[in-house]
């Protein structure tokens, strides 16, 4: 007597362990993507608040101005755009080279950033608090100052 295996659930079970693999890396595309989206986005609001701030008679109150529009432009969640935080320094000295100096604006943005996806899942394999903080993204833009 001979007999026949059955393999009728051998593609059910197999797909079955590939398939939340094959969801986390597609997941984890997008919500990269997302972050380098963000990043992308406070890089540009800090350029924008820098070239304001070399303006001849800005104030640092309009370059976190024109900071806080490009990044609502930008369409970041305007929730986390209030916990922004947009430092200005308008009197840094740069060096020119040659013992030149010049006064340069610095425009620094810093923005919390939490994965919507990765978060919880992240999560359910650590139990350390740290998982639930925010990821502070941080970027800056330097430009000479216009003279007056």
């Amino acid at each position: 007597m001979h007999m026949v295996k059955n393999e009728r659930g051998q593609a059910l079970l197999e797909a079955a362990m590939t398939l939340p693999l094959l969801l986390l890396v597609s997941v984890s595309i997008f919500e990269f993507g997302r972050a380098y989206q963000t990043w992308q986005v406070l890089t540009n609001a800090a350029r924008e608040g820098a070239r304001v701030a070399v303006l001849p008679n800005a104030t640092v109150s309009d370059a976190q101005t024109r900071v806080s529009a490009y990044m609502t432009s930008g369409q970041l969640p305007k929730d986390r755009i209030d916990a922004t935080s947009v430092t200005v320094d308008m009197a840094k000295t740069i060096d020119l080279g040659g013992g030149k100096t010049a006064t340069a604006s610095l425009v620094t943005v810093n923005y919390p950033f939490k994965f919507i996806v990765l978060h919880p899942i992240a999560q359910l394999f650590s139990q350390s608090t740290t998982m639930g903080n925010d990821i502070t993204m941080s970027t800056s833009a330097e430009m000479r100052n216009e003279s007056q």
